[in-house]
């Protein structure tokens, strides 16, 4: 296996899946003889040629515009925004098609197609560039929510979502992008989509994140390991369809429950987690469920940005609030 960046495994992912499938192309802004904003589609213009790595004007709406005719007629487009906050512009090509061909069309037509985009904090960006809006995509029928953790995961998981039928929505971290190697091996691997995972072991508490908060939620459960506080920590990878069989089962074992997400804390997927959770496992709960999330304003710029986003500290402080209830 090779240890690559989530940039790198990206990039296998979209190079594999358009070598072994003529259906497959890329269109985006800057996408071509640039590689992308975050090179993600790096040198894949010369290989592929300018057919099927397309760059397009600066218009969000007409990228997802052309993506449903082409998703319609066959092909299987994976469409990159620069930055999930540009989707705002084509929100209504997603939601009002690419959400509702299958239903629209009672089956005779599905939309395979992926849209990419980078999205969060960490990396003192501008406005427009590091926002947490997933559960707008999430709250959308007819869309599956994909937000990866890891290289490995983010490469498995876009292999997934451009085999998948229907349109996908996958979130890639820019905190991520360039944050840590990992093995990525050469052959194919897949991850069902809609499905979470266990990335640590625990007893007395659950604490359940997904993207870029996955590493500080693991960092605060190896400290409070030394607090002698065992906690199980729950990777979500999908929003949509939210996978809550998992979360339920590790609730019912700790009777505890910590939520961690950079997206604001009014009507955010911790709500609806708090929600599975309560019609799950609620004889099972021993204390309060808590929340660690961005707050209820417009990510601050660069100085303040940091006291927004959720860590360590304040993860061990819900944590322990949680286990002296």
């Amino acid at each position: 296996m090779a240890k690559m960046t989530m940039v790198q495994a990206l990039n296998l992912a979209l190079k594999q899946e358009m070598t072994q499938d003529d259906s497959v192309l890329i269109l985006g802004e800057d996408v071509g003889p640039d590689g992308g904003v975050f090179r993600v589609t790096d040198a894949l213009i010369d290989e592929f040629g300018d057919q099927r790595v397309i760059d397009t004007p600066l218009a969000e709406a007409a990228i997802i515009g052309m993506a449903i005719g082409m998703a319609a007629y066959g092909l299987k487009p994976v469409c990159e925004i620069q930055f999930s906050g540009f989707s705002y512009q084509n929100f209504h090509q997603v939601e009002n098609h690419a959400a509702r061909m299958r239903w629209r069309t009672q089956g005779r037509l599905t939309c395979p197609m992926v849209m990419r985009a980078p999205y969060g904090g960490g990396v003192r960006a501008l406005e427009h560039h590091s926002e947490s809006r997933e559960a707008y995509w999430a709250h959308t029928p007819g869309l599956k929510m994909v937000i990866p953790s890891s290289p490995r995961n983010a490469r498995a998981l876009l292999v997934s979502a451009i085999r998948d039928p229907d349109p996908v929505i996958f979130y890639e971290s820019k905190a991520l992008y360039r944050a840590f190697r990992e093995d990525v091996p050469e052959l194919e691997e897949t991850l069902e989509i809609g499905k979470s995972q266990i990335s640590r072991q625990g007893d007395d508490l659950t604490m359940i994140a997904y993207g870029a908060m996955l590493r500080p939620t693991l960092e605060a459960a190896e400290e409070l390991q030394k607090e002698g506080i065992s906690a199980e920590v729950i990777d979500l990878l999908t929003i949509a369809p939210l996978d809550d069989s998992l979360m339920i089962e590790s609730i019912r074992k700790t009777g505890k429950a910590v939520i961690v997400h950079e997206a604001p804390k009014s009507f955010g997927p911790g709500a609806e987690i708090i929600s599975r959770l309560m019609e799950g496992a609620f004889y099972y709960l021993e204390a309060p469920i808590q929340r660690v999330t961005g707050y209820d304003i417009v990510i601050p710029y660069f100085s303040r940005e940091k006291a927004y986003m959720p860590d360590v500290k304040r993860i061990m402080q819900a944590a322990r609030a949680t286990m002296i209830k």
